[in-house]
């Protein structure tokens, strides 16, 4: 295993919305993302959510509240609770996910990306 340059792999990801997996630890992908504008609602029934921010500032909104997440803040979203991440300017995120977890959750439409890339 090589270490893992987060600011390297960043500047590999040029799209937004469209995960990269970066390691691989116990069936859990880590993954690296860089955001910008409205997600849609959704929610993982199964799976918790783990984000971290690594730059910029998110916001997840859930049906009860709203969480400001800066750069270094960490947040689990429990598994089947409905979010939507919004990113007013770009962000970066890492998360960690089970390997079989789509990032549009329950639903699957133009943003769903099955088949995702390692960089």
């Amino acid at each position: 295993m090589d270490i893992i340059k987060l600011k390297d792999k960043l500047s590999l990801i040029h799209d937004y919305w469209n995960p990269k997996i970066v390691g691989e630890l116990n069936g859990q992908y880590v993954k690296l993302a860089k955001i910008k504008g409205e997600f849609i609602w959704h929610k993982h029934e199964h799976e918790d959510e783990f984000f971290m921010v690594l730059e910029g500032k998110l916001i997840i909104e859930m049906r009860d509240k709203k969480v400001v997440l800066n750069k270094n803040d960490c947040y689990i979203v429990p598994k089947g609770v409905e979010h939507k991440p919004i990113a007013n300017e770009e962000v970066s995120i890492m998360m960690f996910e089970p390997m079989t977890t789509l990032n549009t959750g329950e639903k699957e439409n133009e943003r769903t990306v099955k088949d995702l890339e390692r960089i």
